[in-house]
């Protein structure tokens, strides 16, 4: 019976894949047709981690891609909406850059991983080079995208700065349609600059790129982001009057990314493992974005893989050693008494009152403690309950896997301290 089921996708965030080689999908195409109809010239959805931005993201490049292979959503729900998918499938030319890797011990590291991905993005469309739409001005300008010497790119930061901007002009040209423009992760570069002491550089250079992409360019049909926190404005996103933000706290869009109840039950059911709904909740489920209730998708895909070879598998927590783990721990070595007293209280299943900004930049986070609960909170590691008063929520752990990441933080401050 097992070897006619689908296979899982763990790990797998290529929607292509996904649909080609067999993986189980949880169909989330109706983000398309949202999107078209709640038009925003430049949406940023913040999410925590592991909450599939980037399968979306990819879902997105596949559907409205020139050269789409419309085969890959057939039998989706998007499919049943012929007129929107005859309109826009397959029409637009897509920039997706997944800025999840850009990093480095140095600025020079990081900015040259950046470049990387500029260029391996620009050489899909080699077909630029001998167009008969672009002038001979325009092709130089294409080929100091993607030229190397001695295998390395010779972009530099004045041409990467203008890079998605220039390429979807060239894009717009060649095609005579407007570009879309996906950014996934984008925040990344900047926590790990943060972190490795060269935040104001990457921050000038982020907001650099994004003001040319998407503030004065009329090559842009829309854009898309995803990251974890909506880094403040005025940081990066400095004269965007274009910008939609999508927050953990916006009803638009909440069943889009994590898995829903109905979805994680479907899931089960196909692989038979219904009885295992009550610990699948109970360790995964308890994330509140807008209006709905959802499971972490990471968590859940992890463990109906694991059941499915060993039957008996306990739950466990699947985020224990992610990147988001390095700000709770940031969070148990800054608490002071009273911090760690509703560290306890949380632990024990209750929760606390607290004042969240919807807006940090990374260099804020280790200013307060006040500012760690935030982020906390953006990232997924608390979730809100009843209804927020102007900016106080009431904060609790979302599920025991959450549960689990503090308890062992918690165990490894106190050994350091014994230390």
């Amino acid at each position: 019976m097992k070897s006619s089921l689908l296979k899982l996708p763990v790990g797998v965030d290529s929607f292509e894949k996904i649909r080609k080689d067999g993986f189980y999908y949880v169909d989330k195409t109706t983000l398309i047709e949202q999107l078209l109809e709640q038009w925003g010239e430049v949406n940023l959805f913040t999410r925590p981690r592991r909450f599939g931005k980037t399968l979306n993201m990819s879902m997105l490049r596949c559907f409205f891609e020139i050269g789409a292979d419309h085969s890959l959503f057939d039998g989706l729900d998007i499919s049943k909406n012929q007129e929107l998918c005859n309109t826009y499938m397959g029409r637009f030319p897509v920039v997706f850059l997944s800025l999840k890797n850009v990093d480095g011990l140095t600025f020079a590291d990081a900015k040259y991983r950046l470049t990387e991905l500029v260029a391996a993005e620009a050489e899909r469309f080699l077909f630029l080079s001998d167009s008969k739409k672009l002038s001979e001005n325009e092709k130089n300008r294409y080929q100091a995208l993607i030229s190397l010497d001695h295998g390395r790119y010779t972009m530099d930061e004045t041409i990467l700065v203008s890079s998605l901007q220039l390429l979807s002009q060239l894009l717009y040209r060649h095609y005579g349609q407007k570009t879309i423009i996906l950014i996934d992760e984008y925040d990344v570069p900047l926590d790990k600059a943060f972190q490795h002491g060269y935040y104001k550089e990457m921050v000038s250079l982020i907001r650099g790129v994004f003001g040319q992409a998407l503030k004065t360019n009329d090559a842009l049909q829309f854009a898309v982001l995803t990251g974890c926190l909506r880094v403040s404005k005025e940081s990066i996103f400095t004269g965007l009057n274009n910008f939609k933000v999508l927050a953990i706290t916006d009803a638009r869009f909440d069943e889009q990314f994590g898995f829903t109840e109905q979805e994680v039950s479907e899931l089960l059911e196909t692989y038979h493992l219904e009885e295992h709904q009550a610990e699948t909740k109970e360790w995964y489920d308890g994330y509140h974005i807008g209006g709905a209730d959802v499971y972490c998708p990471w968590d859940v895909i992890n463990h109906v893989d694991r059941l499915r070879g060993e039957p008996g598998a306990q739950p466990q927590s699947y985020g224990i050693n992610t990147s988001g783990n390095d700000l709770v721990k940031r969070f148990v070595n800054r608490a002071d008494k009273t911090t760690r007293d509703e560290m306890e209280r949380l632990i024990a299943g209750e929760s606390v009152e607290k004042e969240i900004r919807l807006e940090l930049t990374y260099d804020e986070i280790d200013q307060s403690i006040d500012n760690l609960w935030s982020v906390l909170f953006l990232i997924g590691y608390l979730t809100w309950v009843g209804k927020p008063v102007n900016s106080v929520y009431r904060l609790a752990i979302p599920n025991r896997a959450v549960r689990e990441i503090y308890i062992t933080r918690i165990q490894e401050w106190s050994k350091e301290k014994e230390g």
